[in-house]
């Protein structure tokens, strides 16, 4: 399958694309349409990594939108990895130029597990 555009561009978290996905591959077995090795891999990743359910994850997102020194990518990151420990947490934003206090750290991580 050749991709010839990108209609639009959106950010949404692992367990939302696992959501999606699913549903193309039950309207593929369906159709009894023959699904490519790239397709399989992608649900098989997906359905492991996906930690949470796509409802729980948008609100995480929000939640960790209201916080101070977060951005939008770094939200939707948290969501998808769901961190459990401090270094976690540092190893996330270790890109940034800004490091996060031990208190804003248990602040995220309590998010995190609040939707776990």
């Amino acid at each position: 399958m050749k991709v010839k555009g990108i209609i639009s561009e959106e950010r949404v978290t692992l367990p939302e694309m696992r959501e999606v996905l699913l549903g193309v591959e039950s309207q593929r077995v369906a159709a009894e349409k023959e699904m490519s090795y790239e397709f399989r891999r992608s649900v098989e990743h997906a359905n492991q990594l996906a930690k949470t359910t796509p409802e729980k994850a948008r609100t995480l997102v929000a939640d960790l939108l209201k916080m101070e020194k977060m951005k939008p990518e770094i939200a939707y990151r948290i969501a998808n990895i769901m961190p459990k420990t401090r270094d976690e947490v540092r190893a996330i934003f270790a890109k940034e130029r800004y490091t996060l206090t031990p208190e804003e750290l248990d602040k995220i991580i309590e998010q995190v597990m609040a939707h776990f």
